[in-house]
C-alpha cells in the first residue's frame, strides 16, 4: 500500500519542514527515505501515530488502474501493519475510502510478506519480492532506485500496459504442434 498506492512522501516532507524549517527537494532524499537523512531518523516515530496513514494522497493513476485490474484479476491489497500496530485502522479506513471497489475481504494486513503465494506482486521493497515465487514487479520509489533485480514499474500506466500484455498473451489460442497430433 505505502509508496505503491498511498503516497507517504508529501506527509513526510511536511513533517520534515515543520521540524527543520525548510522543505526538502527530491534530490535531497533520492536513494533513501526522508527520515534516513542525517539527524532525521526520529521522524520515523510519526509512523506510530494512529492517524498518520489516514489522509495520505492516492498515487497518481493507481485508483483507476487498480479498478481496471479488478475487472481482469483477483486483486488483494497486502500491507505491512504489525510494525506500526496503530496503522491498522487508519489503513483499513483509507482503503475503504479510496478503493471502495475492493472488498475488505481482500485486505491482508501483515508483518511479513514472504508467505504470500500469488501470480504477481507489486511492491516498493525489494526484500518483499526476494522470496516471492510469482512475477515480481518493483514499483519505483525514492528508496529503491538502485535496485535492478526485478521488473521495474515506474508508474501505474506502465503497470496497466504490462498487464494488458499479460492478458493478451494468456488469451492467445495455444498453437498446436502438427508433429504431435
Amino acid at each position: 500500500m505505502d509508496e505503491v498506492i498511498a503516497d507517504v512522501i508529501p506527509k513526510f516532507l511536511d513533517i520534515y519542514e515543520a521540524e527543520f524549517g525548510y522543505r526538502l527537494k527530491e534530490k535531497d532524499y533520492l536513494g533513501g527515505k526522508i527520515y534516513d537523512r542525517p539527524n532525521a531518523y526520529h521522524l520515523r516515530k510519526h509512523l506510530h501515530n494512529p492517524t498518520f496513514f489516514s489522509d495520505l494522497p492516492v498515487i497518481k493513476d493507481s485508483k483507476e488502474v487498480v479498478e481496471w485490474l479488478t475487472q481482469h484479476f483477483d486483486v488483494y491489497i497486502l500491507t505491512s501493519t504489525m510494525e506500526f500496530k496503530n496503522s491498522l485502522v487508519a489503513k483499513y479506513d483509507w482503503l475503504s475510502k479510496n478503493f471502495p471497489f475492493i472488498s475488505w475481504k481482500k485486505y491482508i494486513f501483515a508483518g511479513e510478506k514472504q508467505f504470500i503465494q500469488a501470480d504477481y506482486m507489486i511492491d516498493d521493497k525489494a526484500r518483499n519480492l526476494e522470496t516471492f515465487t510469482g512475477k515480481k514487479l518493483l514499483f519505483t520509489a525514492c528508496h529503491n532506485l538502485e535496485e535492478t533485480r526485478f521488473t521495474r514499474m515506474n508508474n501505474w500506466q506502465e503497470i496497466k500496459t504490462y498487464f494488458e500484455k499479460e492478458l493478451a498473451q494468456n488469451l492467445q489460442p495455444a498453437i498446436r504442434n502438427p508433429q504431435l497430433s
